[in-house]
């Protein structure tokens, strides 16, 4: 893979034969087995839901949420699900299991099926299923130590009246569109704005910013992901005693900013540094990570010490 100039890419990309046993409509196959058809309508269509989780320590954070939003999502685009919700929680301790991972990424994946080259999908009756374990590292050490700088994307955040961006669809393309633009400029990262030109989310992360000691972050409305690491991220805020403030916010709100971090299940909680060429902060604590952000992800650490929380 060529990276942009002066990109720094992460050491996310994990070999093919590294990815060993992925578990496939029930059963456990080596990679290489793993296939969906060409006329599966996920691979026609990008007709399907996904979501990203991660297991620490054996225990997978927030299972019973993660769980709870992907057969959400496949309701939503009216995807009859053939396994329950302890079913595939079942087959993800499984499939870490056969892979010997107590810490990694996993991947829950449903496909609407093999149907006809139109787009009706109650032609495609059996959607498939299946999970991808691996190791990941969105971002290098380095940015997590020091942050990261981002772009504000000329891609605009698709419209919430088109496609519910609560529904975690695996048709990406709005947010790779993005994603290229921050490669392009030499960052790992981009804001992407809603069709009001407010803030919406990051191409993988939703985003906070710190401001006179309380934190804010877009609401819903704003046409975001329901991230699980950010109602995560919420809920240790306010147990450290922070007022968390779910509201519009604009460029200039990120530009003079205190703090500004990202949460995800796979980018955990990371610092913003930079956008678009302005550093963030002011006096000491300018183009460094902030102290509100260095608490929440030490709070972050500290609750994974614990044991992961898997409701």
């Amino acid at each position: 893979m060529t990276s942009a100039p002066g990109t720094t890419q992460a050491s996310n990309s994990t070999p093919l034969t590294d990815l060993g046993r992925v578990w496939l409509d029930g059963s456990l196959v080596p990679i290489e087995q793993a296939t969906v058809s060409v006329m599966d309508h996920g691979v026609l269509y990008g007709d399907g839901v996904f979501e990203g989780i991660r297991s620490y320590n054996g225990r997978v954070l927030k299972l019973k949420s993660h769980l709870d939003r992907f057969f959400e999502s496949a309701k939503a685009i009216r995807m009859g699900l053939p396994y329950s919700a302890d079913q595939l929680a079942s087959a993800i301790r499984e499939t870490l299991a056969a892979n010997d991972r107590a810490d990694g990424y996993i991947r829950l994946c449903a496909t609407r099926g093999v149907g006809t080259m139109g787009l009706n999908p109650f032609l495609s009756p059996t959607p498939s299923v299946f999970i991808i374990t691996c190791d990941i590292k969105l971002y290098p050490q380095e940015l997590y130590d020091n942050g990261m700088k981002v772009i504000t994307s000329s891609v605009i955040r698709n419209h919430p009246a088109a496609l519910s961006p609560r529904i975690k669809s695996n048709n990406y393309l709005n947010n790779i569109l993005a994603k290229i633009e921050a490669i392009d400029a030499g960052c790992l990262e981009a804001v992407m704005l809603n069709t009001q030109g407010n803030v919406a989310e990051c191409t993988g992360d939703n985003i906070f910013i710190a401001k006179h000691g309380k934190l804010y972050t877009p609401p819903l409305h704003a046409g975001i992901l329901e991230g699980i690491t950010r109602n995560l991220v919420i809920d240790l805020a306010e147990g450290l005693g922070l007022e968390v403030v779910q509201t519009d916010l604009t460029q200039h709100d990120l530009y003079t900013a205190d703090e500004m971090l990202l949460t995800g299940t796979a980018a955990e909680v990371i610092a913003v540094t930079e956008i678009d060429g302005r550093r963030i902060g002011y006096g000491e604590n300018e183009g460094k990570p902030g102290p509100l952000t260095v608490k929440l992800n030490q709070a972050f650490r500290d609750m994974l010490a614990k044991g992961a929380p898997e409701d």
